[in-house]
């Protein structure tokens, strides 16, 4: 038996076992949320919550089925998902190369760091009225709303994590004649990967708040157009069927993330666990 072979066994035997952990440690919260699930279905079927604004939770699921199932909700969909892509795609490349800069060059970090403070407390839909006034409401208007809530965090994440790479590995870089691009790429960049990856998971999140936002002023399509739509016409079940397939796709979001995440850094934790060892 060769010894990459005795490394990998141990660790697919030791995949039941966590998986079994995992599914442990998220029963209680499954628990909690079925509760209230139920509670919500007995008051509303029982008179204790006004059945106008709390339509009984198989209700809200039928509705939410046929709202799927005829291709409305799907669509919606669609056009979040793109302008979300759209602006956290502009927002990672601005944030991610800006950052690499601003934490390599002293002197532009020090020329930039000032604006970047004054910029980046100031809320994305305070900012609403300035692109609808320069971009109109249009799909420009809604992709820069999400690039500018998304690219803080990015950014941010990735001057620390270059700011944070150890002296020595820039002084081998410099032993061995790195150039300057070279030692961004193969030094800077794939050490500050694990703050870079953190920001940017970040910023999925504040994506998906601000296409919702953004959705909800001036357009005709997507999830956040969808739900307020249901919502200004009365129609609840809808709303909350809506309401639904949020939650479910910020969840996916997140899971999905978290698994590329996994293989992106898979070297930076097995390196980080022989350096325990």
């Amino acid at each position: 038996m060769t010894a990459p072979e005795s490394s990998r066994r141990p660790r697919t035997r030791a995949q039941g076992p966590r998986l079994a952990r995992r599914a442990a440690a998220g029963a209680p919260g499954l628990l909690v949320l079925l509760l209230l699930l139920v509670l919500w279905e007995l008051g509303s079927r029982g008179g204790w919550l006004p059945i106008r604004f709390f339509p009984p939770v198989t209700a809200i699921l039928a509705t939410f089925a046929r709202v799927l199932a005829d291709g409305a909700l799907p669509a919606h969909l669609g056009m979040t998902l793109l302008r979300m892509a759209a602006g956290g795609v502009l927002a990672g490349l601005v944030g991610v190369g800006l950052g690499l800069l601003m934490g390599y060059v002293q002197g532009l970090h020090r020329a930039l760091r000032p604006l970047v403070e004054f910029l980046r407390p100031m809320p994305p839909v305070a900012v609403l009225p300035a692109l609808i006034l320069l971009l109109g409401i249009g799909e420009r208007m809604k992709v820069a709303v999400i690039a500018f809530g998304c690219v803080w965090p990015i950014l941010l994440n990735t001057v620390d994590g270059v700011r944070g790479v150890h002296p020595i590995l820039l002084e081998v870089a410099r032993n061995f004649r790195f150039s300057h691009g070279a030692t961004l790429r193969k030094i800077v960049f794939p050490a500050a990967l694990p703050q870079i990856m953190a920001g940017l998971r970040v910023s999925l999140a504040i994506a998906f708040i601000l296409a919702l936002v953004s959705e909800m002023v001036g357009a005709t399509s997507g999830l956040g157009f969808f739900i307020i739509f249901a919502q200004r016409s009365f129609r609840v079940g809808e709303m909350y069927a809506g309401m639904v397939l949020l939650a479910i796709t910020g969840y996916a979001l997140n899971a999905g993330f978290l698994w590329v995440e996994g293989r992106v850094l898979a070297w930076h934790r097995e390196s980080a666990g022989a350096v325990a060892v």
